[in-house]
């Protein structure tokens, strides 16, 4: 992995349990000169806010069925209430970061899923504006994306996190994305002890799904980090962000976590 850049992806409500000194590793690494971009999700915050409002959350083929009502709960969530949470623990740490969205200065263009007659305005990606998120890390700030898309005539669109991170990677030429979860890799059982993976290729995980190796929430975990490896993303590593020091251990050592590649 270069020591230079890195893109990580993480849930928002897994961010948001993170303690300080995962913020303070970013922190550190940011100041030794590792530039880090987060491109985060927040599916159960927006969840628990369609729920208030009284919209029923429906998905398909793991998009969520997105209308203009939902889209402007999504974009609330996402872009305003967890972006700003991130920027704000990272600052609090002393990490310098800005908040976007993939609107912002046509950061992620898109356009209609295949199936947007089934799922609405969900967007496949199909640009990435990486001279944006260059310049803000010359500017010597830690750009955090919230995964909300536009296309050429203004729509918003809104965007699965993991395909939004593999994309934004992928554009700025990052080999290895980083998938900060709240479990410490894909667990094996052997000799009757359970042990982290150091690799899978997609062929070992859909044969741990059908072996119930895997299995329960562990399913989408590895399903979201596999959507990950967009373009030209070679491997994703899954790590527990509770850890200690559990990025500069990827970032440096790289014998952390579980590493997925395609074969």
């Amino acid at each position: 992995m270069s020591d230079h850049r890195f893109v990580m992806k993480c849930g928002g409500s897994t961010l948001a349990a993170l303690p300080d000194a995962f913020f303070e590793d970013l922190r550190d690494l940011q100041a030794s000169g590792t530039q880090p971009v987060i491109v985060h999700g927040g599916g159960p915050a927006i969840n628990e806010t369609l729920g208030k409002l009284g919209i029923e959350s429906r998905f398909v083929s793991g998009l969520r069925v997105t209308d203009e009502a939902t889209l402007d709960v999504v974009e609330m969530v996402l872009a305003g209430r967890i972006n700003k949470e991130i920027v704000r623990k990272l600052q609090q740490n002393g990490a310098k970061s800005i908040g976007l969205s993939g609107t912002d200065g046509k950061l992620i263009e898109v356009k209609p899923v295949a199936n947007a007659n089934e799922v609405g305005l969900v967007g496949d990606v199909t640009g990435v504006n990486a001279s944006l998120v260059e310049g803000i890390i010359e500017l010597g700030y830690l750009p955090v994306i919230a995964p909300i898309g536009i296309d050429a005539a203004g729509q918003r669109y809104n965007i699965n996190a993991d395909t939004a991170a593999g994309a934004v990677a992928s554009e700025l030429g990052v080999d290895t994305m980083i998938v900060v979860t709240d479990v410490p890799g894909i667990m094996r059982t052997v000799n009757g002890e359970k042990v982290v993976l150091p690799q899978a290729t997609f062929a070992d995980i859909e044969e741990m799904i059908r072996t119930e190796e895997i299995y329960g929430g562990m399913i989408p975990k590895v399903r979201a980090a596999m959507s990950c490896l967009h373009g030209k993303v070679k491997e994703v590593l899954i790590v527990d962000g509770s850890a200690e020091r559990v990025l500069s251990k990827a970032v440096k050592e790289g014998n952390i976590g579980t590493r997925i590649v395609r074969s």
